[in-house]
């Protein structure tokens, strides 16, 4: 079972969901928020554009997993400043997922994650914290 935990200043308070990992369904993090009426902005929903940029927390005991970035999503990521090369060369060759993701192209896993967002189009919120 995933925990998956969204928070943006669009919502009232934090919301926390169950998945299961792997259903094809909700697979992505855009579907489940969107099955669960979490409006994470998009537009193309197919990692191009950038506008479901998110930011990821682990935030359960157990060992952070590692997701492959597709092509699409270190481009896009790459363009809008969020993939520097350092951290491209972590998740290739460390296994270590960047903060940054985009939600379309995000796989839920068997995690407990946390996901900051803006929650509105075209604004980006500082999740340096």
């Amino acid at each position: 079972m995933a925990n998956v935990t969204f928070s943006a200043p669009s919502l009232a308070k934090n919301v926390t969901v169950y998945a299961v990992a792997g259903d094809p369904k909700h697979s992505t993090l855009l579907a489940l928020a969107k099955a669960h009426g979490i409006q994470i902005p998009c537009q193309c929903q197919d990692g191009e554009c950038g506008s479901c940029l998110v930011k990821i927390t682990y935030l359960g005991t157990n060992q952070q997993r590692a997701q492959t970035l597709t092509e699409k999503e270190k481009l896009t990521l790459s363009v809008n400043g969020k993939l520097t090369k350092d951290w491209l060369a972590k998740a290739e060759n460390d296994d270590i997922t960047p903060p940054y993701r985009l939600a379309c192209q995000y796989i839920v896993a068997d995690e407990e994650i946390l996901v900051e967002f803006s929650g509105e189009p075209g604004v980006e919120i500082d999740l340096r914290r």
